[in-house]
Parts: C-alpha cells; sequence; structure tokens
C-alpha cells in the first residue's frame, strides 16, 4: 500500500515547517474578505500558524498576515485568533 505524503506548511510566526492539519489557515477569498478557515479548503489565499500565541504574536507586529495575503488584515480578526487560542 502507498503511503500518502503529508501536505507541509511554514508558520507566518516561528517560520517552521509543521502538517497543514495542527496549523490554522487564514485565507484572503477572491472577494478580497479576509478569513479564519476552519476546513482548511476554502478557495482564496491562504497563510498558516501554529496554534500558539507566541506565532501569533510574531506575525501581528511583523505584519506578515498581511505581506503573505497581500490586504489589510483588520484586528477583529487577530481577535478571533487570540481567542480560539485560549
Amino acid at each position: 500500500m502507498k503511503t500518502r505524503k503529508t501536505p507541509m506548511r511554514v508558520c507566518a510566526g516561528c517560520q517552521e515547517q509543521k502538517s497543514k492539519k495542527e496549523m490554522i489557515r487564514v485565507v484572503r477569498t477572491p472577494e478580497g474578505t479576509v478569513e479564519i478557515d476552519k476546513t482548511g479548503k476554502k478557495s482564496g489565499r491562504g497563510v498558516y500558524l501554529c496554534p500558539n500565541s507566541e506565532c501569533l504574536e510574531k506575525a501581528y507586529k511583523e505584519h506578515r498576515l498581511e505581506r503573505s495575503l497581500k490586504t489589510k488584515v483588520s484586528g477583529e480578526i487577530y481577535e478571533q485568533l487570540r481567542k480560539e487560542l485560549l
């Protein structure tokens, strides 16, 4: 039986590669809205974060989500992410 390759993604905060399943995806939809993608299947440009607050704060301070998504990320998205990580 063939073993399937696990998709790896780089965290926007710590820049470490981890499996896609254990990370949180933030997506810019084709309409231009930024949302947290719980399914990991929404269409649009995605950026991944480790599920810990240090990575989120580092990504926030250095505007890494904005840079990756090539658009402004509202404070509400960061608040939602912070709640999710508690």
